[in-house]
């Protein structure tokens, strides 16, 4: 069955480093549209459990209705995975064998004008995951001085022309309020240089990834979740974050190597200050990628990159 929500990375992959089995319960914190939760569910039949999540209703309700079919009890929770360890607290699952992050935008979100992720069309600018909760991004867009504007598209975005963005979208907002897609891309691409504007990827590229990241607090709920979700781990459970850019999978690889026991501190400093004890054991030295045969039939999953590790035998639960 296929799912305009989402063309799932790396299937085979996954299911390799999470070793899903009869009898487990498993949690696939970014639903999607269940391409993931599916082949999860077959793995965990007889007698397992899945729980699935996702702050995005739409792609809940999706997944939901996929899995109506599958052999093993499916718990449904509209929440963001940063909120996966209180809810599954709330629902009395105190441990689990494995966890999935699908991290980043789905195809259906892309595809779908009306949530403003793309500037492929011209749609409100929102970029909200949950489109219920929070500040969209043409209210972003509009709130930022220029100083910030320009450290959000710099640091969440890695735009080298930040500040000339920035400086562009503050001088065109004094003429109205800048609350679509494609208006928000034209003057992206009316800021940069020629040689920039004629770059292999679309100009506005990066100030769009870098609004979406701030507007849905991405990066800082990896930061929290990943520690918090490995509290939650039964002891050898497993946990696995597929990421698409470089600073989501420099803060997997990072928490993951924190997690193992080892010192996150600066050089020079005399003494450990990190506080970094060994709870998993990292089950990727190098990020797995997609297949070329992969990448040919589902081109957005050519940045994916895949980091697991397994909860050590002796670690507490919570």
């Amino acid at each position: 069955m296929t799912s305009p929500f989402h063309l799932p990375a790396m299937l085979d992959e996954v299911e390799r480093v999470l070793r899903p089995a009869a009898g487990e319960t498993f949690v696939d914190g970014t639903v999607g549209g269940g391409g993931h939760a599916e082949r999860l569910a077959r793995a965990l039949a007889p007698g397992g459990r899945l729980v699935i999540a996702d702050r995005d209703a739409e792609a809940l309700a999706a997944a939901t209705g996929r899995l109506a079919g599958v052999v093993v009890p499916v718990v449904a929770l509209h929440c963001s995975f940063a909120e996966l360890p209180e809810r599954l607290e709330a629902a009395r699952i105190d441990a689990v064998n494995g966890v999935l992050l699908d991290l980043g935008v789905s195809s259906h979100q892309l595809d779908t004008p009306d949530r403003g992720f793309s500037f492929r069309f011209d749609g409100p600018l929102d970029m909200r995951m949950d489109p219920t909760a929070g500040e969209a991004a043409a209210d972003v867009v509009a709130r930022l001085d220029e100083r910030d504007l320009a450290r959000v598209l710099w640091d969440l975005g890695e735009e080298r022309w930040a500040r000339r963005i920035a400086r562009a979208i503050v001088d065109r907002r004094r003429e109205g309020p800048i609350v679509t897609t494609r208006h928000l891309a034209d003057i992206v691409r009316g800021a940069l240089p020629g040689v920039a504007s004629r770059q292999s990827i679309h100009p506005a590229t990066r100030t769009f990834m870098a609004l979406r990241l701030l507007v849905n607090d991405e990066l800082s709920a990896l930061e929290r979740a990943l520690p918090a979700l490995v509290n939650v781990l039964a002891p050898a459970g497993r946990v696995a974050v597929l990421s698409y850019h470089s600073l989501e999978d420099r803060i997997t690889k990072r928490s993951f190597q924190r997690l193992s026991g080892r010192c996150q501190c600066p050089p020079g400093i005399p003494e450990c200050r990190c506080e970094a004890r060994p709870v998993v054991e990292v089950l990727t030295r190098r990020p797995l990628t997609p297949s070329a045969e992969e990448v040919a039939h589902n081109p957005r999953a050519r940045s994916a990159r895949l980091r697991a590790a397994r909860k050590l035998a002796d670690a507490p639960v919570r």
